[in-house]
């Protein structure tokens, strides 16, 4: 086990930061902190970016549907292929690597907006690329989590991942409407650039790990015998179908909050930093439950009803007229969104063998950055023709009858 020694089980009650004891883990999460911090600002800074482009919230809800897709492609095609190099190569390497070209989009993107020259079919390009890169990134990255942990501490370490990624959210936007109205996105886009390699320079000092399999194969059996292996578990099929329902339909709304909060809520950059924080404050209380259910008992009870929580809650936005009204619910949509990723990942790592968990994450990335982005067209595209507060009614009214539907006929799901 990569990190401290074996260590005995932990107490009952464990700390909520316990999984820090281990230093390999200690040092991705602190450089997963940095990095995030520049992500969340970059993925303000481009929301704003898209809405000044054109004054008619119909048309720009359309045009964050076309960034959506642009990001969804690259990772549709890319993620079964990165399933399988995370658990063949060793996962620093692929790490390396991923990073650094995320960083080159970033830097890409400052330069580009700051010469003036960056359209939107400059964003979709440069979306695309960063997008292929994070393919690589995040199954490999959080399947190596497991092994720098004991695994008595593997949920404490994943609801820390995701803290990692959320405790940024509640002050980069934040932080993104300060330089906006400063320098310019072209900064966010910057300090994005460089925060980015934080990772780099965390994976650098960390051990090397070899792969979980020395076994080699054809890359399509190697993918086919992932994907037959979800669909085929009595729990983890229902994991992916429900995460797939909640990207295409109700996840989505994040990526739309700009055409929503500028365009017709009739917000500011301000407004809109406010939006993201809020949503960013309720995703590190979910992070947080997530790190302190860790591996207790009924995580598939807490998952149904975490997802019917995001529905419910855009549903609620579909009614909303106001910014003071919409805060309060984005913040509980953003608490439901973290605790229902929490508690997907947690069991899709539980459940998954070590030689199977790296294409199975892979799995859960191409739904988690290529659908939920293919899902932002859709329902931005009913927004362009009946508005983006029918588009949430619909879209969400679905999500919750699919998790009404599994929580009375699919008892077993309550239990594991």
């Amino acid at each position: 086990m990569n990190g401290t020694p074996e260590r005995s089980l932990p107490p009952r009650r464990q700390s909520i930061l316990a999984a820090l004891q281990f230093r390999d883990f200690r040092l991705l999460w602190f450089g997963l902190l940095i990095s995030n911090l520049g992500t969340w600002m970059q993925f303000t800074a481009m929301g704003y970016y898209v809405a000044k482009l054109d004054p008619s919230p119909h048309r720009v809800a359309l045009y964050l549907g076309f960034l959506g897709a642009a990001r969804a492609i690259p990772v549709l095609l890319a993620s079964p292929i990165a399933g399988v190099v995370a658990d063949t190569w060793p996962r620093r390497r692929v790490l390396l690597w991923a990073n650094v070209a995320m960083s080159l989009a970033a830097l890409a993107l400052a330069i580009g907006t700051s010469l003036g020259h960056m359209t939107i079919v400059g964003l979709l390009i440069v979306s695309a690329v960063n997008s292929a890169a994070q393919s690589f990134d995040s199954p490999a990255r959080q399947s190596w989590v497991p092994m720098l942990v004991d695994r008595a501490y593997v949920g404490n370490a994943i609801g820390l991942n995701s803290v990692a990624f959320n405790a940024p959210a509640v002050i980069g936007p934040a932080i993104a409407a300060i330089l906006i109205a400063s320098v310019g996105v072209a900064g966010c886009f910057l300090v994005n650039a460089i925060a980015t390699l934080a990772v780099v320079v965390a994976v650098a000092f960390m051990k090397p790990a070899p792969p979980s399999t020395q076994r080699r194969e054809p890359v399509h059996h190697a993918i086919a015998f992932g994907i037959a292996f979800l669909a085929r578990h009595a729990i983890l099929k229902w994991v992916i179908f429900t995460f797939v329902v909640t990207a295409l339909f109700v996840r989505p709304y994040s990526t739309l909050l700009p055409a929503f909060i500028i365009n017709l809520l009739h917000g500011d950059a301000a407004e809109l930093g406010w939006a993201y924080t809020a949503a960013g404050a309720g995703g590190f209380g979910g992070a947080l439950l997530t790190a302190y259910l860790g591996n207790r008992e009924r995580r598939g009870a807490i998952w149904i009803v975490s997802g019917a929580v995001v529905a419910l809650g855009v549903f609620a936005l579909g009614f909303t007229d106001s910014i003071a009204l919409a805060l309060p619910i984005i913040f509980i949509i953003g608490l439901g969104t973290l605790t229902f990723l929490g508690a997907s990942n947690t069991l899709i790592q539980t459940l998954s063998p070590d030689a199977l968990r790296g294409r199975a994450i892979s799995v859960y990335t191409m739904i988690a950055l290529g659908i939920v982005p293919g899902g932002a067209l859709i329902v931005g595209s009913i927004a362009s023709i009946l508005g983006l507060h029918t588009a949430f009614l619909i879209a969400s009214a679905i999500t919750i009858i699919v998790f009404a539907w599994l929580w009375f006929t699919k008892p077993i799901l309550q239990t594991v």
